[in-house]
């Protein structure tokens, strides 16, 4: 359910990859987030796999695995990156490689790749240091492809869920009034910070925007266990991050039994020049 950026404040997308204890805190229950966090567009994967010069993907972020068995399933040989461990393992078990690090100090160790991806994961990188990184490990031709969900719940829901943030968890490292909020303008704005950066490292060209369009409907239940996936709650003691679901699950429980979402899935593609 968070939206945009997933797990940081507005206006400092350049500091979130400093906040270790929340970017390392997800793994604190590994299953569920596999089990609550939706996957990706199979129009994203595809048209990534068909650009990308060759098969060789590498993923940043990799989590649990949740996009790598995606392109492993479209015919890529998958390496993961990943720097909490209790995710990696997680994604090992479910048939994806996986090497423990964050990208920045990870070690390639001379190997290229075709495609280097990141979902609802970049944000966690250096942003300047992460793009001349990719485009070090990027084969020419290769493709590094960032992508995010943005999600935006019916008026009235997300307000009252950004209420409970803010009177819940006001060191949240995010900005509250995104959660469930997202729209147009929240699109282009959580592109721009990394285009930047792949702009300004050089060896790249232009970057495409790409967005696609789907819908969720979840059952009360289902959205709080994607909820408590997120770093607002992933970094908070177990007592009080079950008091925050407490609160939000009443403020959607008033909202009936099923909660309907209009989602979209932003992707920022650019080519590693000659």
């Amino acid at each position: 359910m968070p939206t945009l950026p997933p797990e940081r404040r507005r206006g400092s997308a350049d500091r979130a990859h400093r906040d270790r204890r929340t970017a390392e805190s997800f793994g604190v229950d590994a299953e569920r987030y596999d089990r609550a966090r939706p996957g990706y567009p199979d129009a994203l994967v595809r048209r990534i796999v068909a650009a990308a010069p060759g098969p060789d993907l590498l993923d940043v972020g990799s989590g649990t695995g949740i996009a790598a068995r995606q392109f492993q399933a479209a015919g890529c040989r998958v390496l993961g990156v990943e720097p909490d461990a209790r995710m990696a393992d997680f994604a090992r078990r479910a048939g994806v490689e996986v090497e423990t690090a964050t990208f920045e100090d990870w070690d390639p160790a001379g190997r290229r790749f075709d495609a280097v991806v990141a979902g609802t994961a970049w944000h966690w990188v250096d942003p300047q240091a992460g793009p001349v990184k990719a485009a070090r490990v990027l084969r020419p031709g290769g493709l590094l492809a960032l992508f995010w969900h943005v999600l935006r719940l019916p008026p009235g829901l997300a307000e009252a869920f950004t209420e409970v943030y803010r009177r819940a968890v006001p060191d949240a490292p995010f900005d509250v009034a995104a959660v469930g909020g997202g729209g147009s303008g929240a699109h282009r704005a959580l592109l721009d910070g990394p285009a930047e950066g792949v702009r300004a490292a050089g060896g790249f060209g232009e970057a495409e925007r790409l967005r696609f369009d789907w819908k969720r409907s979840r059952t009360r239940e289902e959205w709080l266990e994607q909820l408590a996936t997120s770093g607002a709650l992933t970094r908070l003691p177990r007592e009080r991050a079950a008091r925050v679901l407490e609160e939000v699950g009443a403020a959607a429980g008033a909202a009936g039994g099923v909660l309907d979402a209009e989602c979209a899935t932003v992707a920022l593609i650019a080519v590693r020049s000659g």
